[in-house]
């Protein structure tokens, strides 16, 4: 379950959420929270974790993803223009799609089903994560 604090901060827009990132040394627990349809850009979602999390709609735009758990979040209409993927988990990511992954930054990096090769190798997920 997300952390009531971090969905808090989350509402305050991407520069209280970037201010508040770079002030806590904390890794944000959104999983399986109920972000459907808000407006992500630009925030620093890094190693994050998001497993589950509900990002129908939702607009990930610019968005740092690096490192993020994005396994099994629900992807279905996100705008995910400009975001950076690099190292990201996106295994049993619902509805995400090629068209939606090269758009992206550094999307190669992340770790995917086969079925979201989209034309590159998938890397080796043995890496401590």
């Amino acid at each position: 379950m997300p952390n009531n604090e971090h969905i808090a901060v989350l509402q305050h827009g991407a520069a209280a959420w970037n201010a508040w990132r770079a002030e806590h040394g904390e890794t944000p627990d959104l999983s399986r929270a109920g972000l459907r349809g808000l407006d992500l850009s630009g925030f620093d979602l890094s190693r994050a974790d998001l497993r589950q999390a509900d990002l129908r709609g939702t607009n990930l735009s610019q968005a740092n993803l690096s490192g993020a758990h994005l396994d099994g979040a629900n992807f279905f209409k996100a705008v995910l223009d400009g975001a950076n993927l690099a190292g990201a988990f996106l295994t049993g990511a619902q509805f995400l799609n090629c068209a939606q992954l090269v758009v992206t930054g550094n999307w190669q990096s992340a770790f995917r089903d086969d079925a979201l090769a989209c034309g590159a190798p998938i890397p080796d997920r043995n890496l401590s994560e």
